[in-house]
C-alpha cells in the first residue's frame, strides 16, 4: 500500500497538472500576469512570468506537450461492429470503402518507404477533406486506406459509387513531393451495411476485401461493389505458392492480350501478352498477387517459356483467321535474359511455328537495362535484335537508363511509363516531360509507345506531340485470345468507316 502522504501528494500533483494544462489557462494566465503587474509592479510581473514555467514543468506539463495524446482508432472489423450496431439501432445504413493505391509496390521501389509514407499521409488527408463529419479514415496498410462512413438514412449502390468517384478524383490529383509531382491512381472497393443482416464486422471487412480483389484485377482506377456472387482471390501465401506452380503447368496462367495502335493510322500495330491467372474457384487472381510468388519460387523463367510459346501460338491463330497483327510483345524477366541458351530457345519456337523474328517483340524492363552489369543479358538482347526481333524498353522513365545503355542494348522502341501519361492532356508539367522523352527518342532514331492511355483526350494529345503508338484501357483492356478476333474486326470496321459530315437543315 502506498504511504498516505505520498498518495495525497501524487493526487495533488495530478490535480495541479490538470488545472495548469487545461484550456482554462488560456483565459486565466493573461489575467494573472496583468493582476501581478497592477498589484506589485515589475517585480511581481517577473515573479509570475518566471514562476509559472517552473510550476508547469514541476507538474509534468512539458512532458505532456512532448507526447501528445493521439486517439487510437479501432481495427476495421471492430469499428464495423460498432457502426453496424449503431446503424441497426437507429435504422440507418452506411458503407465501408477500401481505397487501394495502384502500382503501390512500383512506387515504393522507385521513391522509397519514407516518400510513400508521405504520399499516403497526403492521400488520407485528401480523403478526409471530401468526407463528412463522422466519417472515419483509418491508418493506411500496404497502400490501402480504409474508410468507414457514418450511418445515414439512405446509402444505396448508386450513391456509394458517387462517393467512390469523389474519393478517386481527390486521390488522383498529383502529389507534390520535394519539387516532384507524383501521379497516382487508385482502385476502390466497397460494401453496404444492408448486405450484412447479421451485423458482423469481420464478415463485412472480408466482403469489402473480396471486392477489392476484383477491383485490383481490373486496375487501374477500377471501382467495385461487393455482391454475393463474387469469389475471393485471397489465398494463404503457402497455399498460393503451391497452387501458382501447378497453375502454370495446367494452363490456368495464360496470356491475355492488350492491343497497341498507331496514332497516325489507327491501325493495330501489335498486342502485348500479359500473364493472367484464371483460377477455377477463385476467379481472376491479380498479377500482383501471383507474380511475386512465382519469382520467389524461382519459376519466372518457366513463366517466360509458357508466355512465349502461347503468345506465338496466338500469332498463328490470328494469321489463320485472316486478321493483320504485325507482332506480339512478350515480357522477358531478368532470369531469362541471363540464360546462355535464350537465343536458341526463341529461334526454336519461331521455327516450330513458321514465324519470322520480326513478328516477336521482346519487352525488357528499363530497370534491367539500367542496373544489370551482366554481359550475358546484353549479348542475348543484341543477338535477338540482330536476327530481326524487335526490342522494346518497357516502363521508360522509371529505371534511369542512360543513353549509352539504350544504345548498348539495341533498343528499337521505348514505352513511356503510364506515370508520365496520366492526365497529360491537363497538366503542363506532364506535357513537358513527355515532349522531352519524345524529342530524345527522335534524336536517337527510336520509335515510341505510350502506356496507360485511358481517355480520348490523352490519346489525342499524345498523337499531337508525336508519340507513334498508344496502349491502355482507353483503347482496350487485356482480353483472352478468343475475344481478340471480335475486337479486331470491330476496331478495323471503325477505322475504315469514313467520318460522317452532317448537312445543315434549312
Amino acid at each position: 500500500m502506498p504511504h498516505p502522504r505520498r498518495q495525497a501528494l501524487a493526487e495533488l500533483r495530478v490535480k495541479l497538472r490538470q488545472a495548469l494544462t487545461g484550456p482554462q489557462m488560456l483565459a486565466f494566465l493573461p489575467a494573472a500576469v496583468l493582476s501581478a503587474y497592477w498589484i506589485g509592479g515589475e517585480a511581481y510581473l517577473l515573479a509570475v512570468s518566471l514562476g509559472f514555467p517552473v510550476l508547469y514543468a514541476a507538474v509534468g506539463g512539458f512532458g505532456q506537450m512532448s507526447q501528445p495524446k493521439v486517439p487510437d482508432l479501432p481495427k476495421l472489423e471492430v469499428l464495423l461492429d460498432q457502426r453496424l450496431a449503431e446503424a441497426h439501432h437507429r435504422q440507418k445504413v452506411f458503407a465501408c470503402f477500401l481505397v487501394s493505391m495502384d502500382d503501390h509496390d512500383e512506387l515504393l521501389d522507385r521513391y522509397g518507404q519514407a516518400a510513400m509514407d508521405r504520399v499516403l499521409e497526403r492521400v488520407s488527408d485528401r480523403i478526409r477533406a471530401v468526407l463528412r463529419h463522422g466519417d472515419i479514415v483509418l491508418k493506411p496498410d500496404e497502400g490501402v486506406v480504409p474508410v468507414v462512413m457514418a450511418p445515414v438514412r439512405l446509402m444505396d449502390l448508386e450513391m456509394a459509387i458517387q462517393v467512390a468517384r469523389r474519393l478517386q478524383a481527390a486521390v488522383e490529383e498529383p502529389v507534390s513531393l520535394e519539387s516532384t509531382s507524383i501521379y497516382v491512381s487508385c482502385s476502390i472497393a466497397f460494401s453496404l451495411s444492408q448486405q450484412n443482416p447479421h451485423r458482423n464486422g469481420l464478415k463485412m471487412a472480408q466482403n469489402t476485401h473480396v471486392a477489392l480483389d476484383d477491383a485490383r484485377a481490373n486496375a487501374p482506377s477500377a471501382i467495385r461493389a461487393w455482391s454475393e456472387h463474387m469469389k475471393s482471390a485471397r489465398l494463404t501465401r503457402s497455399h498460393l505458392t503451391d497452387q501458382a506452380v501447378r497453375a502454370l503447368e495446367s494452363g490456368q496462367i495464360q496470356p491475355w492480350f492488350q492491343p497497341q495502335i498507331s496514332t497516325d493510322t489507327g491501325q493495330i500495330t501489335g498486342f502485348e501478352a500479359l500473364a493472367r491467372w484464371v483460377h477455377p474457384e477463385q476467379g481472376i487472381i491479380p498479377p500482383g498477387d501471383f507474380l511475386p510468388t512465382l519469382e520467389s519460387a524461382g519459376m519466372m523463367e518457366r513463366l517466360g517459356e509458357v508466355m512465349l510459346s502461347r503468345a506465338l501460338a496466338a500469332l498463328t491463330g490470328w494469321d489463320r483467321a485472316g486478321v493483320n497483327v504485325p507482332s506480339v510483345g512478350v515480357n522477358f524477366a531478368e532470369q531469362e535474359l541471363r540464360n546462355p541458351n535464350l537465343t536458341e530457345k526463341v529461334n526454336w519456337e519461331l521455327d516450330r511455328l513458321g514465324l519470322t523474328p520480326d513478328r516477336l517483340t521482346i519487352e525488357v524492363l528499363e530497370t534491367v537495362v539500367a542496373e544489370t552489369p551482366d554481359d550475358m543479358v546484353a549479348r542475348n538482347i543484341n543477338e535477338l535484335a540482330a536476327q530481326g526481333c524487335r526490342i522494346d524498353l518497357d516502363d521508360f522513365g522509371t529505371g534511369h537508363a542512360s543513353i549509352s545503355s539504350i544504345r548498348r542494348f539495341a533498343v528499337g522502341r521505348i514505352k513511356i511509363d503510364r506515370s508520365f501519361v496520366m492526365k497529360v492532356d491537363r497538366d503542363p508539367e506532364q506535357q513537358r516531360m513527355v515532349t522531352a522523352i519524345l524529342s530524345m527518342a527522335e534524336r536517337l532514331g527510336l520509335d515510341t509507345l505510350a502506356e496507360g492511355v485511358e481517355t480520348p483526350a490523352e490519346h489525342a494529345l499524345l498523337a499531337q506531340l508525336g508519340c507513334g503508338h498508344v496502349q491502355g484501357f482507353g483503347i482496350a483492356r487485356p482480353m483472352p485470345f478468343d475475344q481478340t478476333l471480335d475486337w479486331i474486326r470491330a476496331h478495323e470496321a471503325r477505322v475504315k468507316q469514313p467520318p460522317l459530315i452532317g448537312r445543315k437543315q434549312v
